[in-house]
């Protein structure tokens, strides 16, 4: 489909307020994704951590003992 002018085009043929509502609900559902997976990336992460320096203080803790 080929537009006249640029108002034409953002007008989307009488349908504007659903294409774009469409286009941001599902941009903004994504960017929501994408935050909220990135934090829980970092969760997780910092998890990892603290259990690798548990395991290396009980690893040194069982050494020193004997």
């Amino acid at each position: 489909m080929q537009f006249d002018s640029f108002a034409d085009f953002i007008n989307m043929g009488g349908y504007a307020f659903y294409v774009w509502l469409a286009y941001g609900v599902s941009f903004a559902s994504l960017a929501t994704l994408i935050v909220l997976s990135m934090r829980q990336q970092g969760k997780v992460l910092t998890e990892i951590a603290k259990k690798i320096a548990r395991e290396e203080r009980l690893k040194e803790s069982r050494s020193n003992k004997s």
